[in-house]
């Protein structure tokens, strides 16, 4: 719902992203205020800001797979880990250059996920959930036992440096801005995927499967191409997180990290490419302020034990999702987005 006055004369105007001069200059200020940041901040919030970065792009495939397609994915952090390592053996052993060993991530990442495309064409819910889960315990398998030539076996591989178009990106400035870069690129293209006729799929099989098939719709391959797409965002981030960190093991990619993966999208609200924006820097900074805090606490309680505090943190934050769940199913966009129309119409309750 657009504020009294906003209309347009056009397909392409109303179908537009931005849609108003606020919102431009909205959008032109905080993208500026993301660029000047290296500038001015310590360099903590750098790599917190990078982090952030690799990090949404994770959760926007995850959204794209879960919260448009429907297709419960609790192997989003090992689809990161087939990216990250695919990544780190282009770069590593094959020179590749950096902006093509990222896609050589997706694509590996992409390759792997379309596997489990496969099985939800016959499963969903519970039973699709637990298949996810196998790709961890897949990629542990394969990253563990293959020759230790090819990933290094529990060692992992190593990165000695790398450059992309003629900048080194071995300081946290650079992976800042790059990272910012890729995500920006991403995220105009999951716009422009779930504003398609294969986002407008997804929505269908997502709502009714059987209809959806009933309309012509192939579901089997829409299955197929959601986890292909979730995937290959999940390698895209892991190749960064690989060229980030300069290093790549399996303990990175956990399972307990794909469900902050899920966590992060449910805080911001299903089927929101921007909720998954807003509930990556959400819980990001939380995770942040309570490794801060619980530091902190340690070194105040030594008596306690740092262990014991690190655990409550990471209850206390397991209890604001399951909060969320509980009172706010939709997310944070969805509240967003009411408050908006709410405003728009006031005073009139219709």
């Amino acid at each position: 719902m657009d504020a009294s006055g906003v209309y347009f004369t056009s397909y392409g105007g109303d179908r537009s992203l931005i849609r108003t001069r606020p919102q431009w200059v909205a959008l032109a200020l905080f993208v500026l205020a993301l660029v000047v940041l290296p500038w001015v901040a310590p360099e903590r919030w750098i790599s917190m800001g990078y982090t952030i970065f690799i990090t949404a792009v994770a959760v926007i495939g995850l959204q794209i797979c879960t919260g448009y397609a429907g297709q419960i994915n609790i192997g989003q952090s090992a689809f990161m880990g087939v990216g990250a390592y695919a990544c780190a053996v282009a770069v590593a052993h094959w020179s590749f250059p950096v902006p093509l060993a990222l896609v050589f991530g997706g694509v590996a990442a992409a390759i792997f996920g379309s596997l489990f495309g496969l099985s939800a064409a016959r499963i969903k819910g519970f039973y699709l959930a637990l298949t996810t889960i196998a790709a961890q315990a897949l990629f542990h398998f394969f990253a563990l036992n293959l020759p230790r030539n090819w990933f290094g076996g529990p060692g992992g591989v190593h990165l000695e440096g790398a450059t992309a178009f003629g900048i080194n990106l071995a300081n946290d400035t650079a992976i800042y801005y790059f990272a910012l870069i890729v995500l920006v690129i991403m995220t105009f293209g999951a716009f422009g995927i779930v504003r398609s006729r294969h986002g407008r799929a997804f929505e269908a099989v997502r709502d009714d499967d059987v209809a959806a098939g009933m309309m012509g719709i192939n579901v089997m391959m829409t299955k197929m191409r959601a986890f292909l797409v979730g995937a290959f965002y999940a390698g895209i981030a892991g190749g960064l997180w690989a060229i980030a960190l300069r290093h790549v093991s399996v303990e990175q990619f956990t399972l307990f990290s794909s469900i902050w993966l899920i966590s992060m999208m449910i805080v911001g609200g299903l089927g929101s490419i921007v909720g998954a924006l807003i509930g990556t820097v959400l819980i990001q900074l939380a995770r942040e302020g309570v490794a801060s805090l619980g530091s902190s606490l340690s070194q105040t309680f030594p008596i306690v034990g740092q262990d014991i505090v690190f655990a409550s943190m990471n209850v206390l934050l397991g209890t604001v999702v399951i909060l969320f769940l509980l009172f706010e199913p939709k997310g944070l966009m969805h509240r967003v987005n009411t408050t908006k129309q709410a405003w728009r119409r006031w005073p009139f309750p219709y």
